[in-house]
């Protein structure tokens, strides 16, 4: 087990990637706090992740990025449950797509406001008590590979994702002095229950029928399909273990080879 009494808290932990993330670490041997906005998502990952690990390694817990005492809150909670953090997955997202000229100021600032801005303080709160705790940790961002170019629909979601690249390098640089290992995961298209909404706005933007971009973008992946959340769990265990010790500031492609850096 490469993550034994370890103990994680994992941002958007209750669905998709970040669940398959949690239940991969549960299976390494860590102990899980999966953090997630909806209570009834929560609920639900909790209940199917204890049906395969001790009650006593997982907790749920209910965190809102875009709120600093609750990101303190959350830090607290998971410290007097399992006694502190060796390990942050920052997965917590939203997406929103318009054409340039259509792109109002709500959603820009939403976007960056959960997935740019959230992400940081919940990283510097996290790499705060990693720091007092005094035996270094590891960060794993998730950004993706609309952080690595631009695409004409997407310009205020990849800016924001390749803010957490640069991020991720900056952080890393800085905490590694303290024994702090940050890095990211840059996803590809993953088939998650929230493509649906994607494709619904690609249907309507491009004016394809419901399912056609779907199924276009898995056939361009040069493995031959579109990712599923369990393709990104061998990188997140590999980033939080001590195998990645001499790894800093780097972000990991997990894209089936849709992009090469």
């Amino acid at each position: 087990m490469k993550l034994f009494n370890k103990r994680a808290v994992i941002t958007g932990g209750a669905r998709g990637i970040g669940l398959a993330i949690a239940q991969r670490y549960l299976a390494e041997g860590a102990c899980v706090a999966v953090a997630d906005i909806d209570t009834a998502a929560i609920d639900e990952a909790v209940a199917t992740l204890q049906q395969a690990a001790d009650a006593e390694r997982v907790m749920g817990i209910v965190l809102n990025v875009c709120d600093r005492n609750s990101i303190s809150t959350m830090v607290e909670q998971v410290t007097q449950r399992f006694g502190g953090i060796d390990i942050l997955v920052n997965n917590a997202a939203v997406f929103d797509m318009a054409p340039v000229l259509d792109v109002n100021e709500e959603s820009f600032d939403k976007q960056f406001a959960v997935n740019t801005k959230g992400l940081f303080f919940t990283l510097q709160t996290v790499a705060r008590a990693m720091v007092n705790q005094g035996q270094g940790g590891k960060i794993i961002n998730m950004s993706s590979q609309a952080g690595r170019r631009g695409e004409p629909l997407v310009s205020v979601y990849c800016a924001t994702k390749a803010a957490v690249i640069s991020l991720t390098q900056s952080c890393g640089l800085d905490l590694i002095k303290h024994g702090i290992n940050v890095n990211g995961i840059a996803p590809g298209v993953v088939d998650t229950p929230m493509w649906a909404e994607v494709d619904a706005l690609f249907a309507r933007y491009e004016n394809r029928p419901l399912g056609e971009k779907k199924r276009l973008v898995g056939e361009a992946v040069p493995f031959g399909r579109m990712g599923l959340p369990e393709d990104h769990t061998g990188a997140a265990v590999f980033l939080a273990s001590q195998d990645s010790d001499y790894v800093v500031a780097q972000t990991l492609n997990v894209d089936g080879g849709n992009w090469m850096s």
